[in-house]
């Protein structure tokens, strides 16, 4: 451990650090009680399960808009990173499609609400949409690609078609309980397949 320098240069690196460490488990925090509570839960409730203080979110994100902008970014990440690491490591193309858009879904999950959250600030809201298509269209065509050159898909699919409709899908889950997205999803990709993939 470096001792500590006149400057106080040491100790400065570390509450970097530390207020990094927050700044990620407020965030996972968050993206959790959006998914229970959606993205109007009371700050103090992200707060406990961050096992933070209120005064720590605030200075990370001193607005709602802002934490769920920061939040959204986040996962979006996330999506986008998992996609070359699922390819690389599933068993098939096919296999690192299916995991991906399982994210995905849990993505649009957690994504409900935003656009009320970010009502006021329409600016915001669509500089954060096409972040989302910039980061996110290209690894879903990546894994597209890898499924159809190894003959788990039909060609002709577009990224965006295949995201839309998946988000299409998901639309409505919360207002009925009886519906689950993720077996319309299913068959969404068993209509995809090559008649010789099983």
């Amino acid at each position: 451990m470096p001792a500590e320098s006149p400057t106080g240069k040491a100790p400065a690196r570390s509450e970097r650090a530390d207020a990094q460490r927050n700044r990620q488990t407020v965030l996972t925090a968050a993206a959790e009680v959006f998914v229970a509570s959606g993205v109007d839960a009371p700050i103090r409730q992200i707060a406990a399960r961050a096992g933070v203080g209120m005064a720590t979110i605030y200075r990370h994100f001193p607005t709602r808009a802002d934490l769920v902008t920061a939040v959204y970014r986040h996962q979006i990440e996330a999506c986008a990173e998992a996609g070359p690491d699922l390819l690389a490591s599933a068993d098939s193309p096919l296999d690192a499609l299916r995991q991906w858009i399982d994210l995905f879904v849990d993505f649009l999950v957690t994504k409900h609400g935003l656009a009320d959250a970010l009502q006021s600030d329409s600016d915001r809201f669509a500089t954060l949409h096409t972040y989302f298509l910039d980061r996110l269209l290209p690894v879903c065509a990546q894994l597209l690609d890898a499924a159809v050159n190894s003959g788990d898909i039909k060609p002709g699919t577009q990224p965006y078609e295949l995201m839309r409709g998946i988000g299409n899908l998901c639309i409505g889950r919360d207002n009925d309980p009886r519906y689950d997205p993720r077996r319309l999803i299913a068959l969404l990709l068993q209509g995809l397949r090559q008649p010789h993939a099983s």
